[in-house]
């Protein structure tokens, strides 16, 4: 039977772990038969993931605009087209606003904001038949965390940009969706969960009653950018009922 990405092409971006989202969403789009196009800034690490699955590999920082249209460019001028592309490139900082500095500020919007919508601006210049981009948000988007002024509210105003961009590519029949984490275990947050509360502290205000997996980003990012999904200018919650509570207390988690 043909996979449920058979024959699409599909660009990754922050994919040079094998312990990221973009690594297992790498693993499964292939799995479904996605012809793939594996980018992050370190060409050397996301080379030896896509080796593994047959994929193209690409190096590619988010706050460059002509490494972005370059990407996309590779996707067509190997594989002839451009059918899907994913964002998985972030930064993770924690400030108080009364702390926060102006450089912290830039690099967040560089990253989360600008990055994105320029990641939204070249994948779809490339899909001529329509599409689908899908962004990566974070429950800290919905919620009001403490801490990650700068992180939580370039996040939202991402989303913002995922809504007009569904509306402006909609014509096209290009989706444009978020995909909303929530703390999940991964090569960004290990060094989090290396403190003992903070894990049972997250459970404690899941409702599922365990934190999620790359595997469930994975599978979520497989139903966005696959022809199954009929949803545009929306935020998928990937946090077991997270966001229906709150954020743990910086008490209880252990700091």
């Amino acid at each position: 039977m043909a996979g449920r990405l058979e024959g699409k092409v599909i660009v990754i971006l922050g994919a040079s772990d094998e312990r990221s989202m973009g690594a297992a969403t790498a693993h499964r789009c292939a799995a479904e038969g996605a012809k793939l196009v594996l980018a992050a800034r370190r060409l050397d690490k996301v080379q030896a993931i896509a080796d593994s699955i047959g994929a193209v590999a690409v190096g590619c920082d988010i706050t460059d605009e002509a490494q972005l249209a370059a990407l996309a460019d590779t996707a067509v001028a190997h594989y002839g087209k451009l059918d899907g592309a994913i964002n998985f490139a972030g930064i993770e900082t924690s400030s108080s606003i009364a702390d926060i500095s102006r450089e912290v500020l830039q690099q967040n919007c560089d990253v989360h904001l600008i990055g994105t919508t320029l990641f939204i601006k070249h994948m779809t210049a490339r899909m001529t038949d329509g599409g689908s981009v899908v962004t990566t948000s974070s429950q800290t988007a919905l919620l009001a965390p403490p801490g990650l002024a700068a992180y939580a509210g370039t996040k939202s105003g991402a989303d913002h940009i995922v809504r007009i961009a569904a509306v402006e590519y909609g014509g096209q029949n290009i989706r444009v969706n978020s995909l909303s984490p929530g703390f999940t275990p991964s090569a960004m947050t290990e060094g989090f969960l290396a403190m003992p509360a903070i894990e049972q502290a997250f459970i404690n205000e899941i409702p599922l009653g365990k934190l999620p997996s790359t595997d469930d980003m994975a599978n979520a990012a497989l139903w966005l950018l696959s022809d199954e999904c009929f949803m545009t200018g929306r935020l998928l919650d990937i946090s077991g009922g997270q966001t229906l509570r709150r954020i743990p207390t910086a008490t209880e988690m252990g700091f």
